[in-house]
């Protein structure tokens, strides 16, 4: 079996060698595919962590009336918090509410001083929920608007977020397809120039392979160089994609923390780095592998 192998793995690189031109034909078109794939799971995780950052600062509010008791309010929070559409609940009460608008305001003189001289508290209590999916506020808003009295509610202000919470969810929604179909498009591109170079292969050794079949040779012996080119292909691949993106990471995770500064590039790409390096062999070697397959079986028949 180890000497079966070591013959395959030698007529592989011997066929490889031979039609190198080819070959760093092919490796160029599956190189600028795996580049675009890396940097499709890159680009998606800088995504996904500014949709999640704008995410993090919508939410709905409940703003209670002031003769609202707290353990009515405290009541309808914790029946919000039992909504599988609900990530959070936070209650506010009027004490916070006003220390908070206090310490927004403490370097406006003439707002501090206003406040100091009310007599009495007009801050409402509060909850701010947050929902799991943006798309789903609209069904915690018609929950409020069905299940909470008005009598108790001041103001709801989902009506004054809607535009903004549907954009992000249309966001999330398209900029997830887009890159689904793409990582599709280019799988399919890549599959389709290395089968074209395999078969090209195939026919320049034509004449080789005939007489391989004449003396009896078994389809493994057939097939094995060029599923072995097919692998050959996506090591070298993946490992040239990583050394280039790399210090392009590098040298973009600056300027990538300036316009995101949740997004720290560099402790993703690094702590990911094996895991991506494992991604793009993965991917190299499948396209590599499944043209070769699609060509053996298409066109040797065996």
């Amino acid at each position: 079996m180890l000497t079966a192998i070591h013959r395959l793995i030698k007529y592989g690189i011997q066929t490889f060698w031979r039609q190198r031109l080819l070959s760093i034909a092919t490796m160029v078109v599956i190189l600028l595919a795996l580049l675009v794939f890396e940097g499709l799971i890159i680009s998606g995780v800088i995504a996904n962590t500014a949709i999640n950052s704008i995410q993090d600062k919508i939410d709905i509010s409940i703003y209670f009336k002031t003769a609202t008791s707290e353990d009515e309010m405290l009541r309808i929070k914790s029946n919000l918090e039992q909504m599988t559409e609900v990530k959070s609940v936070e209650y506010v009460s009027r004490d916070e509410a006003l220390e908070s608008f206090r310490e927004r305001h403490k370097g406006d003189v003439t707002i501090s001083q206003a406040v100091e001289e009310l007599e009495e508290n007009p801050l409402s209590a509060s909850l701010n929920i947050k929902a799991g999916d943006p798309s789903k506020y609209s069904i915690i808003a018609n929950y409020l608007n069905n299940n909470v009295s008005g009598d108790l509610v001041e103001k709801i202000t989902y009506n004054e977020n809607q535009v903004v919470i549907d954009r992000l969810a249309s966001i999330i929604k398209v900029s997830r397809q887009v890159g689904l179909l793409a990582a599709l498009f280019l799988t399919i591109v890549a599959i389709l120039v290395a089968f074209n170079t395999i078969l090209l292969g195939i026919y320049s050794n034509r004449d080789e392979i005939s007489i391989m079949r004449l003396v009896g040779a078994s389809n493994i012996y057939v097939r094995g160089p060029f599923v072995v080119m097919g692998v050959i292909y996506g090591l070298i691949t993946a490992v040239i994609s990583i050394a280039l993106v790399t210090p392009v990471v590098w040298f973009a995770a600056p300027y990538v923390k300036l316009f995101i500064p949740a997004m720290d590039l560099r402790e993703y790409f690094t702590s990911h780095f094996f895991l991506l390096v494992l991604y793009q062999l993965l991917f190299g070697i499948g396209i590599g592998v499944i043209s070769s397959f699609i060509a053996i079986r298409r066109y040797l028949k065996v």
